[in-house]
């Protein structure tokens, strides 16, 4: 169990040294000036006791080793540990030395150390941050902060450093107005994501490597809780190397800090198989595209898991996104300020396929993705692929106020592409909601948490694969839905049908007036033609029955009116021809009198054990709707909606009046009591 109150007094001993900076630095600027300081001192913790160990060692070979061949020795030594410093400097030996000589040799240390620590404060851009810290007088108590901190993995593993990053980051997001949509994700529920994905490697038979994929990474706490979970089920030392050999961790970040510091504790813990890379997993990575792109393109993985940012707006890489509209996104492409569902294609596309054992994906997302979008539309487009490819297993509803700095609901969807027997065309929605417990201390908006005991529940439901009151199974066509387009002539208060009279408000041609006829049927209709050489406007009263063209009907009728008019430099009559461009000339409005006819959308659960389809429809509209149908149209494809609340609602009969009139008084008798002690007094 961790200690939060312990990392919470961390992070706030780091802030307070962080408040220093305002009057100096923006808030949106603390992360880069402090998260780079306390990495840079986790990973100097480490390096001082691997030198600490490499000078025993040396010395218990050579116990009388002259000390210039032990510095030598022990420089020759650190070169060949995953990291090193080419220096001896540490940030306290920094700040011992004269204070003009702390940035001379602060930038000595931080530019000594090995290529893969050098990449990483590359991607924070530090040394131009150092810069302002210098022209600002704030290097040296920016390093007082942590010199003596033990920051190192052994003291806080990367699932702790991880809450103090977040708790420091949502402090320095309370004077930003800006909502990224990240969210720090618990480890209780990165374990019931891995729980659920039923890895298949047992570390004492395993010979087969496997790989996990998490394209949104963050600070690798999802790839990190994944890998501790295989250890755990190694029982000796033989079998932890097993793991450690034969699990691969593969992962991509957008953020650079983000990405930093998941490279930078995938480092300090020594793990040899990853693949961890800084871009936009949901772009392509190719020459014409500016920005990095998706680096694991083309590859395959046997697990992923991910938590994507909730309703991150990808509106500016729109253009180098719909590079993929025809292969990866080709189901659908969400709304630009919701890209979850993009993610959950990108990791789709990674499967393997089924023949070459398939691939299993745990994804966290909040509630939009289930239901946004209607029928045809890019989200309906995307879950109708997923589902009729029989790709989604289960969807777990989870507590609410589990996030740091969220209280939404959340939900884990489970994916497989080959799936059991039993679980072909099936998918089961498991409510989770009452499966918790409070925090004992809230940790910002986290009030409740998930215990082991809470863990297993949901496992062993989830493994029974039974329907209870709290899990229920479906045939994937169940969340479909028809939407249909329907038109019926509505009646007013006597019943009768209703006739309205309302302006012709698009422009008069044959077309136009032959849409409207197409669907109202006939009408009447009063033209006003004002003409420059007449006073008054020419007045047509006008009955259209779609058997003479519009324009025809009116020549027909404005021949009458202006039959002494002349073509210019003519004495011949004007012609129906003549009278048809002349009308197009003049400023013309219209009303029209026609049946009030009302459209509207329908939408018919899908029914697939329906042998007509259209015979049903109609059934439908014929029950559900308390009028004449003139028309009705079903659209292109099936929509598809996923709506876990209404699966386990319970219907509570509301509280009597009589009674909620007795409770009133109660109060009101109480609050009387308490008035009459408050004067007494």
């Amino acid at each position: 169990m961790l200690e939060k109150e312990r990392l919470e007094n961390l992070a706030n001993e780091i802030w307070k040294g962080a408040i220093k900076l305002r009057g100096k630095f923006k808030a949106k600027d603390y992360p880069l000036v402090i998260l780079p300081m306390i990495m840079l001192r986790r990973i100097e913790c480490v390096l001082i006791k691997k030198r600490e160990e490499i000078e025993a060692r040396i010395k218990k070979q050579q116990p009388s080793i002259k000390d210039d061949v032990l510095v030598r020795r022990l420089k020759v030594e650190e070169k060949t540990l995953p990291f090193y410093n080419s220096t001896a400097w540490t940030l306290k030996s920094i700040q011992k030395e004269s204070a003009g000589q702390v940035e001379t040799n602060f930038r000595s240390y931080l530019n000594s150390f090995s290529p893969n620590i050098d990449e990483i404060f590359r991607k924070f851009r530090y040394a131009e941050m150092v810069t302002r810290m210098v022209e600002e007088n704030r290097l040296a108590s920016i390093i007082t902060l942590v010199e003596e901190e033990d920051l190192g993995p052994d003291r806080l593993s990367n699932i702790e450093m991880g809450y103090v990053y977040e708790h420091l980051l949502q402090k320095f997001s309370q004077d930003d107005a800006k909502d990224t949509g990240e969210h720090f994700t618990p480890r209780e529920i990165i374990r019931i994501m891995v729980d659920l994905m039923e890895i298949d490697f047992d570390p004492a038979t395993a010979k087969k490597a496997i790989s996990i994929y998490d394209p949104a990474c963050g600070t690798g706490g999802m790839l990190s809780v994944t890998k501790e979970h295989l250890l755990d089920k190694a029982s000796n030392e033989k079998e932890a190397r097993n793991v450690e050999d034969l699990v691969q961790l593969n992962g991509q970040e957008y953020l650079a800090q983000n990405y930093a510091m998941c490279k930078a504790d995938m480092i300090l813990k020594g793990e040899t198989h990853i693949n961890i890379t800084h871009g936009n997993s949901l772009i392509p990575h190719i020459e014409s595209v500016k920005e990095q792109g998706d680096q694991h393109q083309g590859k395959h993985y046997d697990y992923m898991i991910c938590n994507p940012p909730f309703g991150v707006d990808w509106g500016e890489y729109r253009k180098d996104a719909e590079k993929l509209a025809t292969s990866r996104y080709r189901a659908g492409m969400p709304p630009s300020n919701d890209g979850a569902l993009l993610f959950l294609q990108t990791m789709v596309e990674k499967m393997k396929p089924a023949n070459q054992g398939g691939s299993k994906i745990a994804v966290l997302f909040n509630g939009s993705p289930l239901s946004n979008g209607d029928a045809t539309q890019g989200e309906s487009e995307i879950r109708r692929h997923i589902l009729e490819n029989d790709l989604l297993d289960t969807i777990v509803m989870l507590p609410d106020q589990m996030f740091y700095n969220t209280g939404i609901y959340t939900y884990i969807w489970l994916l497989s592409n080959a799936k059991d027997k039993e679980k072909k065309d099936k998918v089961m929605i498991l409510n989770a909601r009452e499966k918790y417990e409070k925090e004992p201390k809230s940790f910002g908006s986290k009030r409740n948490r998930i215990t082991q005991k809470h863990r297993e529940a949901i496992q062993k439901q989830f493994t029974k694969w039974k329907a209870t009151d709290e899990c229920k199974l479906f045939h994937r066509t169940d969340f479909a839905f028809h939407k249909v387009a329907v038109v019926f002539w509505q009646r007013d208060a006597h019943d009768e049908p209703m006739w309205i009279t309302e302006p012709f408000d698009v422009q008069l041609n044959n077309n136009n007036v032959k849409k409207r006829f197409d669907l109202y049927g006939d009408f009447d209709m009063e033209l006003s033609i004002a003409t420059a050489d007449v006073k008054k406007p020419i007045v047509l009263i006008l009955h259209f029955d779609g058997d003479t063209a519009f324009e025809t009907l009116v020549a027909a009728a404005l021949k009458k009116e202006v039959k002494t008019r002349r073509e210019p430099g003519t004495k011949a009559e004007m012609t129906v021809r003549d009278v048809k461009g002349w009308f197009k000339m003049q400023e013309c409005t219209a009303t029209y009198h026609h049946r009030h006819y009302i459209e509207d959308n329908e939408y018919i659960p899908f029914d697939r054990t329906a042998k007509d389809k259209t015979a049903y429809i109609e059934a439908f509209l014929k029950k559900e709707i308390d009028h004449p149908i003139i028309a009705w149209q079903e659209y292109d494809q099936l929509g598809y909606e996923i709506l876990p609340n209404k699966y386990f609602y319970h219907y509570e009969e509301p509280v009597a009046s009589e009674v909620l009139i007795e409770q009133f008084w109660a109060l009101e008798k109480e609050a009387e009591e308490l008035l009459s002690e408050i004067r007494a007094l």
